[in-house]
């Protein structure tokens, strides 16, 4: 088959890269496409992802959006004529208009509840051929594919991740160095209309906080603050989740980086107007412990159970996560390998 792979985040290279590999190595032809976004770009050229159409710049107004999504329709309508293109997969609205428009079928990864995407549910999900979907998640569509697992895991199973022991050579910390990974995130999508995060004097609560206790590095998706220039992310984007599988502790405002970190094994603590409304994090948190969601206006609980656990010894900390892991790991799938046989069956 000739298979167009379209990616709108950095997140989606990460979900999609190994579906990629296995694939190629079965004999399809591979195409990409992706939005002009500097990291997203670097993923994809690390996994081999090329080359790819660049399908320019993303907007931040819901205006700007749907003005660049009818130009990526037109674009990516012509792509696919032009090369014979059978199936596309994608976590975006784009692949799912043209499959109306085209002989190409769509499959959607979405791993986001239905009320908090009304767009995807309107726009997305009824044009899809198929909506792979984690099977904590109920869908309105009867297109819903359904499967044990998350997004982050179809990554980050033991079957496709070994975390790389170089990368803490790379970041200059030393062997058994307590260090955590901070996450500040934009909120800039189409459901992250309204929504909120951490706010700059409780990012510097927690830095202040975890300093006395070891390493504090920190990622951002919009420009870092100058305050936190110094715990800058100090490995380049690829290497994230070897670092994360060393750390001690997870925290931030990212829904992604906190489930990414949960079924690593790592605990992982998040604060933004979206805690308890999500399925998959709610699983992750309610079924196995893996990780916990604070309203903002939880913020000193939040504080609170911080401090709680870095009172914990390291050890035993890493040894009880270690085991809820393996309890969720059990109950679930490599969603990948879930992916390519639905994809080629």
């Amino acid at each position: 088959m000739n298979i167009l792979i379209d990616i709108g985040h950095p997140g989606h290279v990460h979900l999609l890269h190994w579906v990629a590999e296995e694939l190629k190595r079965h004999g399809h032809t591979l195409f990409y496409s992706v939005r002009n976004i500097p990291i997203a770009k670097r993923l994809m050229e690390y996994y081999g992802m090329t080359p790819y159409i660049d399908l320019g710049d993303k907007k931040d107004s819901l205006l700007g959006k749907a003005q660049t999504i009818l130009q990526q329709d037109i674009q990516i309508a012509n792509f696919v004529r032009k090369n014979h293109i059978d199936l596309g997969l994608s976590s975006g609205l784009v692949l799912s208009h043209v499959s109306k428009i085209s002989h190409m079928k769509s499959f959607v990864f979405d791993d986001d509840d239905d009320i908090v995407e009304p767009l995807s549910v309107k726009f997305e999900h009824p044009m899809s051929n198929v909506v792979f979907t984690p099977d904590c998640i109920q869908r309105k569509t009867k297109h819903a594919v359904y499967y044990a697992g998350t997004h982050e895991l179809a990554y980050l199973h033991p079957n496709r991740f070994k975390p790389n022991p170089n990368v803490l050579q790379h970041a200059g910390i030393q062997e058994g160095e307590r260090f955590f990974i901070m996450r500040f995130v934009a909120l800039k999508g189409h459901h992250d209309v309204g929504q909120q995060g951490l706010t700059l004097e409780q990012k510097q609560s927690l830095v202040e906080l975890l300093k006395p206790h070891g390493r504090v590095i920190i990622t951002s998706e919009r420009a870092i603050e100058p305050e936190f220039e110094p715990y800058r992310l100090p490995v380049p984007p690829e290497e994230i989740h070897s670092l994360m599988a060393y750390s001690f502790m997870f925290l931030g405002d990212s829904q992604t980086m906190t489930s990414e970190a949960a079924v690593l094994g790592i605990p992982a603590l998040k604060c933004n107007t979206f805690a308890g409304r999500l399925s998959v994090p709610n699983m992750l948190e309610q079924k196995y412990g893996l990780c916990y969601a604070y309203l903002p206006t939880q913020f000193d609980e939040m504080y609170h159970h911080i401090e709680q656990l870095l009172t914990r010894d390291p050890e035993d900390l890493k040894n009880e996560w270690q085991a809820k892991r393996q309890r969720m790991l059990n109950d679930m799938i490599d969603p990948t390998e879930f992916f390519v046989n639905y994809i080629e069956n």
